[in-house]
């Protein structure tokens, strides 16, 4: 998955995990899926103890900084694994980034052997940052380290449908939602809006389908163009169910701010029906 910074502005109703531990996890196999998504799977013992919980499931990537191997990770279970990561040395402490898991299989069911395996989606985006950079160029065995946060998006019951809106960064979360809410019901009602920059981006997380699900692919051929823009405006111009949603909106800063905004002040949403997170902001190389 392409990076998430977390920088939501309204308080998201986390779900976090039953367990939840720093592990190390390493590399198994990479692959480019499309013109824009490297797919990294990891694996190893300690993997096995982190459940799906399905949604926009994300966690925390300790890897090793440029030119480096080795890196030490915090030993703290709960919270203070921050203050702890703070003061590990320079020339030890990891590069720390946000990310969505995609796929989860048990041990035995993948093809790696007898280890669970994950499945994790970067946005790439050549050496514009750190996590970009090592997805292009990691290789099988080396070492990884994980931090279950759990889930983000907790859809409402009682909404009658969902909006999902992501550019490629969100995508992966937004195919983990999707496959969420057609589990639980396989007739739900979704609008999906993704914007990316090739048409097999979006055919490479092959998102789930049901009766009453509509994919909006929003192709950004313009690389001069800012990104989110395209969703916005087909979110602003798109007929939409009149019956009570809930939404999901991450990916570019503004792209999730302005879809939020169109959906409270524009179509009268309440404000609490709207998840949205900024993953990454236009200008800054977070990737």
């Amino acid at each position: 998955m392409a990076e998430r910074t977390r920088a939501a502005r309204k308080a998201p109703k986390f779900v976090k995990p039953a367990t939840r531990e720093i592990v190390r996890a390493r590399v198994l196999a990479t692959a480019r899926i499309s013109p824009t998504f490297v797919r990294v799977t990891i694996g190893g013992d300690a993997v096995s103890t982190i459940g799906p919980m399905g949604f926009d499931h994300w966690f925390r990537m300790f890897f090793p900084a440029p030119g480096r191997r080795g890196f030490t990770l915090p030993s703290a279970t709960d919270d203070r694994w921050w203050p702890e990561y703070q003061v590990i040395p320079d020339d030890e402490r990891p590069v720390l980034r946000n990310y969505t898991f995609r796929r989860f299989r048990a041990a035995g069911a993948g093809s790696y052997g007898d280890t669970a395996e994950i499945d994790i989606d970067f946005a790439s985006h050549g050496d514009l940052g750190p996590a970009s950079a090592w997805a292009n160029t990691v290789s099988a065995g080396e070492e990884i380290g994980v931090l279950d946060e759990g889930i983000g998006y907790v859809p409402d019951a009682s909404a009658h449908w969902q909006l999902l809106v992501a550019d490629e960064s969100a995508l992966p979360a937004v195919a983990g939602i999707l496959e969420s809410v057609l589990s639980a019901d396989p007739a739900a009602v979704a609008e999906v809006f993704v914007e990316v920059p090739h048409p097999e981006d979006l055919a490479a997380q092959h998102l789930a389908t049901g009766p009453n699900v509509r994919v909006h692919p929003l192709i950004r051929t313009d690389r001069a163009a800012r990104p989110g823009v395209l969703a916005v405006e087909a979110v602003r111009a798109a007929t939409l169910p009149s019956a009570r949603g809930c939404a999901f909106v991450a990916g570019e800063s503004d792209l999730a701010t302005g879809v939020r905004r169109h959906l409270v002040r524009e179509r009268g949403w309440d404000r609490s029906a709207v998840t949205f997170t900024g993953y990454w902001k236009y200008g800054e190389p977070v990737y």
